[in-house]
């Protein structure tokens, strides 16, 4: 499993709620097309985590790296549902950062019988 990371920020008098609403849509859309497994959209509680993270944390579970490419490929489009969906994500958030983890080991990992 592919994990894409994304921690946000909302701009100033930005509605939490209406960013999850639309966050969900997207990403259900993106999930309706098989572009992508599963979901999660959390916030941060009680302050605590590094400084350097922002205050939402999604993360997003693709099969391989084929299936976030589609994902990323149908945004690129930039042609409805997709386009307004993704819109109406990014003119909410302020500051944002990503990252790509995978579970691991992972199904492509070859046995060496070497430690490393």
């Amino acid at each position: 499993m592919n994990i894409y990371h994304i921690w946000c920020d909302l701009k100033a008098g930005e509605d939490d709620l209406g960013f999850v609403a639309a966050a969900t849509a997207y990403l259900d859309e993106l999930k309706a097309r098989g572009a992508m497994v599963a979901y999660r959209i959390t916030r941060r509680k009680l302050g605590l985590a590094p400084s350097h993270l922002r205050e939402f944390h999604l993360m997003l579970e693709f099969d391989n790296l084929a299936q976030l490419d589609d994902a990323f490929a149908l945004a690129a489009e930039r042609s409805d549902p997709i386009e307004g969906f993704h819109r109406a994500v990014n003119q909410q958030v302020a500051g944002i950062e990503f990252a790509l983890y995978r579970d691991f080991p992972d199904a492509v990992r070859v046995e060496t019988g070497l430690q490393a």
